[in-house]
This record gives structure tokens, sequence and C-alpha cells, in this order.
């Protein structure tokens, strides 16, 4: 048994506008997902999670399907990487359907704990 104290309590992102204010925070790509986070400066709130899955990536059962594996994948091992005080919004690709469970738990936990590289500046702005 887990005592209540190891427990991380992961809250869900419901209404429209949620979602659309995480859009303006930081993107992470990931081969199967793209994950988007907005750190919300309060760090006594629990991390807030949503998923979205568009309707280009298939039929109802599909999309259905991606969203119970992505929601599996937060809850056995993401959900403790999340920070508290932040949103995170997963937009599932079409290849998450044929992905193996275990890479999209590490990859999950991979973006979520890493944040992106900067990006170079482009080669014409380099100062000799």
């Amino acid at each position: 048994m887990t005592s209540e104290k190891d427990k991380t309590t992961v809250g869900r992102l419901k209404s429209r506008p949620q979602f659309l204010a995480v859009r303006a925070g930081e993107a992470r790509k990931g081969p199967h997902f793209l994950l988007e986070v907005l750190d919300r400066n309060d760090p006594e709130s629990e991390a807030r999670v949503g998923f979205t899955v568009t309707k280009k990536h298939g039929n109802a059962v599909e999309r259905n399907r991606m969203r119970r594996r992505l929601k599996e994948a937060v809850r056995l091992s993401a959900g403790f990487a999340m920070k508290p005080g932040h949103d995170y919004v997963i937009v599932a690709r079409r290849d998450l359907l044929n992905a193996p469970f275990d890479a999209l738990t590490r990859g999950l936990q991979d973006r979520i704990e890493n944040k992106p590289k900067p990006k170079r500046p482009p080669a014409g702005s380099r100062k000799p």
C-alpha cells in the first residue's frame, strides 16, 4: 500500500479557455505527441493535464483509444514527473496508435522532465 504523502495528484483541464491558455507556454515535440507546458506561477496548486486528439487522426474509436493510452501513461508513470503549478496539454499524433506502450511512457517522461534545447541562431546572424 502507498501512503497518502507518496501519491501525486494530477488535475484535469476541462474548458476550452484552459486549453487555449496553455498554448501560450512552451511546446516540446516528441515522436508520438506534442507536449505543451505552461507555468502558472502557483507552486501550491496541483499539476493539471489535458488531452487533445484531432479528427484528422481517425474515427472516434481510434481517437478514444489514443486518448485512453495517453491517460494510462500519465496515470502510471508521467504523473509523478509533473511539476506542481504547471498545466500540460498532450496533443496526440497518429503514430501513437502503433507505438509500444513502454516507448510511449518513456517518451512522455522525457518530454515532461527535459526542457527543449535553445535554438541556435541562423547562420547569417552569427558574429565572426
